[in-house]
């Protein structure tokens, strides 16, 4: 999927309610929102303070991704302003991944495909 280069579908908002929404050139039917904790006007301030740790830890959601040239994107994401969380890696279960966290704190895996 990382093969090809992502667009920006819709930009909604600003400031701590803004949401982006992205998705693969030429693949209408697979889109990625990303959008900080903020974002979300039906949650309390103890609710996104809740959310903003587990991001900040990684165990809130998630976006994996895949590409059969992983080392390439890994060198293009960790030269943008993605904080490097995990360089590529052969996992124990059979996976060679990365991770990143974006500039909202979303946790980006990125694994290879074989």
């Amino acid at each position: 999927m990382l093969g090809s280069s992502f667009e920006v579908r819709s930009d909604v908002g600003n400031g701590k309610m803004r949401w982006i929404t992205v998705g693969p050139a030429g693949r209408p039917g697979t889109s990625i929102l990303l959008a900080p904790p903020a974002a979300d006007p039906g949650i309390t301030d103890d609710e996104r303070r809740t959310i903003a740790e587990m991001m900040a830890k990684g165990t809130y959601g998630w976006i994996l991704l895949a590409t059969a040239d992983l080392n390439g994107v890994f060198e293009k994401v960790q030269a943008g302003d993605a904080e490097v969380v995990q360089e590529p890696t052969e996992q124990p279960f059979g996976v060679r991944d990365c991770a990143f966290r974006d500039p909202a704190g979303n946790l980006v895996r990125i694994q290879e495909l074989h």
